[in-house]
């Protein structure tokens, strides 16, 4: 394939030659050759795929919520061409024998994928470690869906055994012990924010950076929600993401979403969201990953106390920040950065995050100008419902995966077969 006259992320207008799984050629103008299929991407932008290193897709155990098919899809349609799995399923992934089951389940996957392997009391890591594990976590230091929350004796032995293996780890940074126990007399939406306060996090980030730092090791921060969160965390030269929940929605949008709100960590004030912005803009936080977390319409409609946390976003994390860089609040290529190009530098995932000769062909090929409103029945998701409903979007009109088009809408929409791999599987470029 050709694509002609598509503006990178640079502002470069380049021709982009894809040869099987890689792309082969970058040039001014690039002759084509015959048989080969040319697409026209003059007034287009052309970035790398989003390397999204926090999903939840259910599988085994919760079908109902999500597949590895239908989040895949998902992911395809927002412009995720690989997508890292979390262990908190039902078996949880924590040893050999469930790490193969999900292996097995993300045969299903349209798009490249990896599999972070968890820790509870009942793990086994002598077994679970040598698997082709993306990562080790989230480790949960509080409760969250799933209750795989561990003390801190665990996540000191965790993090020496991965670090002995040079596996990073992911940790959701939550202190039960600094939740605010007088908010649960409350049931209006704002109260799991309250509940859940900001010194948890904060205070659990400061912690675990310490340990990591006794013990010599790197860990990455998931979901950082608040701004003293990221600083701590990049201070003690650890990696942090932020969820684009909360880059865009705080607890001013919590009246109208209601229990549709509701995540761990939950929304924070407005405030702290505006900062934590800043923070992404100018290169504290070192990339978005949107902990998609799907539940139905049924099991979000209920208490504040009662409903499931986590809300879906894996197809429209990049089309939201698309439109920010449309508007002039992010850069270009701070979107390739924070969507592709850090993830793959942070995680390791060789020929993947870049425009480049000789990298994979994971590409996202949009419209700058085709703007329109997020509709959660629109998306792809099982759980047809999003927490950006009514925001504005850029979507792909082609997603690419190793060369293959998986996604396409340009005259009509289509999904390809199943091509996804498992980026720490020996072969697996």
């Amino acid at each position: 394939m050709l694509i002609t006259d598509a503006t990178l992320p640079d502002g470069r207008t380049r021709d982009v030659r894809v040869d099987g799984e890689t792309i082969a050629e970058i040039g001014e103008t690039l002759s084509t050759t015959p048989d080969e299929r040319t697409v026209d991407g003059s007034g287009k932008r052309l970035t790398p795929g989003m390397i999204d290193v926090h999903v939840h897709f259910r599988q085994p155990g919760y079908a109902h919520k999500e597949t590895w098919e239908t989040g895949s899809k998902s992911a395809a349609a927002g412009g995720v061409t690989t997508v890292v799995d979390q262990p908190n399923t039902d078996p949880p992934t924590i040893d050999g024998e469930t790490f193969d089951q999900k292996r097995d389940f993300a045969a299903d996957s349209l798009v490249d994928f990896g599999i972070n392997g968890g820790v509870t009391a009942e793990w086994l890591p002598n077994i679970l470690l040598r698997r082709p594990l993306f990562a080790l976590g989230e480790v949960f230091l509080a409760d969250s869906t799933g209750n795989m929350g561990i003390d801190a004796d665990l996540f000191a032995d965790a993090l020496q055994q991965a670090t002995d293996r040079e596996i990073t780890v992911t940790v959701h940074a939550e202190d039960a012990t600094r939740f605010n126990e007088s908010a649960r007399e409350r049931g209006d939406a704002d109260a799991w924010s309250a509940y859940r306060a900001a010194q948890a996090e904060i205070e659990a980030v400061r912690r675990a950076c310490e340990v990591a730092g006794e013990h010599d090791a790197r860990i990455h921060i998931a979901h950082t929600s608040t701004p003293e969160a990221i600083d701590i965390a990049s201070e003690a030269g650890m990696t942090c993401e932020v969820s684009p929940h909360h880059l865009f929605l705080s607890r001013n949008d919590l009246p109208e979403l209601g229990t549709f709100g509701r995540m761990n960590p939950p929304l924070r004030r407005e405030n702290r969201r505006k900062k934590v912005f800043e923070r992404v803009a100018d290169g504290t936080v070192d990339m978005i990953a949107t902990d998609h977390a799907p539940h139905t319409r049924e099991e979000k409609d209920a208490s504040i106390w009662d409903a499931p946390s986590g809300v879906p976003g894996v197809e429209t994390a990049l089309p939201l920040l698309l439109n920010e860089a449309r508007e002039g609040t992010l850069g270009y290529e701070r979107v390739r950065d924070l969507t592709a190009a850090n993830p793959a530098s942070v995680f390791d995932i060789p020929n993947k995050g870049r425009i480049e000769e000789g990298f994979d062909a994971d590409l996202v090929l949009f419209d700058p100008d085709e703007v329109r409103e997020i509709r959660g029945e629109d998306t792809h998701t099982k759980c047809d419902w999003t927490p950006f409903e009514g925001m504005d979007g850029i979507f792909p009109e082609l997603t690419m995966v190793r060369g293959t088009v998986v996604y396409e809408n340009r005259r009509e929409e289509l999904f390809a077969e199943p091509v996804g791999q498992n980026v720490r599987e020996t072969g697996v470029r």
